[in-house]
């Protein structure tokens, strides 16, 4: 549900309602059902809400209702940390083909004491709990029908982008891309596009040399290795619709590189997906909005967009695995 006083509940109950229109996988949410009630009435939608047992419970009653698995706490905060854990949980153990996380706020995860910047960190952390090995390498990729990007730092200042690029870092971020393109998304010979650290990528050194003395050699060392990976480029000219048909993902420097122009081009349709984990995730590619929680306003598009890119890659996860599909 994400966070309750956010536009998750908003946004899922005007999904239900499309649920037919739009074909949409069933699926069953992780919250408080007396929240979701009190949201439909005041947003005056007819939604009606069905606590449920478990998944295949949600799955037979999602068609007559929305199915709730009832998460309850002493606090959003820890009900919020509690959906989490359980839908993480029920996608590791393969109870749920996939799981979609609804916008929370960073804060959320830190006022439940859990050292995490936000949702991804902590689903490696899950995921390195429940194997019981490494914790995996998460990386966010950011999709539309338009443009695939992945910003190789996140949530860090701008002044600490720099630090951060490191040979490691930009190895593990494409090859892994690389690896999530053929197995999610059925592209047997994945195209990298990577962009520059600084404008016109440096221009030779004239305005950097982080292109010359790292990203460059990266590059070099993998396209040798087999990859279809190329640049740096200048992030200014990448983006344009001809740019975009010389690639299948981009690899940016930074947040704003990567998250601009996805917003630009998908703004109601864009999805956060999680790579590098043993589970499906996806996320709706906005926040909270508290201001507009409960008057209406919320469009439900890029939830919608999460739910069928779920499925998608949870079902194309499942044939690849000879495991049965929900």
């Amino acid at each position: 549900m994400g966070d309750p006083a956010g536009i998750g509940p908003d946004i899922t109950l005007a999904s239900w309602l499309e649920r037919t229109s739009l074909a949409l996988p069933p699926f069953v949410l992780l919250g408080d059902p007396d929240v979701l009630a009190r949201r439909a009435g005041q947003l005056n939608l007819a939604v009606p809400i069905e606590s449920v047992a478990d998944f295949e419970a949600g799955r037979a009653a999602f068609a007559e209702a929305l199915p709730v698995l009832p998460v309850r706490g002493a606090g959003a905060q820890t009900m919020i940390v509690a959906a989490i854990e359980q839908a993480t949980l029920a996608a590791l153990e393969r109870r749920a083909l996939a799981m979609v996380t609804n916008p929370i706020t960073k804060s959320a995860l830190n006022f439940a004491n859990l050292a995490y910047p936000g949702h991804t960190e902590y689903l490696a952390r899950l995921a390195e709990r429940h194997a019981g090995g490494p914790r995996p390498r998460p990386v966010m990729m950011l999709v539309a029908e338009e443009l695939k990007v992945v910003p190789a730092t996140v949530h860090v200042p701008l002044t600490a982008v720099a630090p951060l690029i490191s040979a490691e870092l930009l190895s593990e971020t494409i090859t892994i891309t690389a690896a999530a393109l053929r197995r999610d998304f059925g592209i047997s010979s994945p195209r990298i596009a990577v962009t520059g650290l600084n404008p016109h990528a440096g221009e030779d050194g004239l305005i950097g040399l982080e292109e010359a003395t790292l990203i460059r050699p990266i590059i070099a060392a993998l396209a040798a290795s087999g990859l279809a990976v190329s640049g740096p480029y200048a992030a200014d000219t990448l983006f344009h619709a001809e740019a975009r048909r010389g690639y299948d993902a981009v690899i940016a420097m930074y947040h704003d590189q990567a998250l601009i122009p996805l917003k630009t081009l998908a703004f109601e349709r864009g999805v956060n997906v999680t790579l590098g984990l043993p589970l499906v995730r996806t996320s709706p590619d906005h926040g909270t909005a508290f201001a507009i929680a409960g008057t209406g306003k919320a469009r439900p598009g890029s939830f919608i967009a999460a739910l069928r890119l779920a499925a998608e890659v949870g079902q194309r996860r499942a044939r690849a695995s000879g495991l049965p599909r929900r």
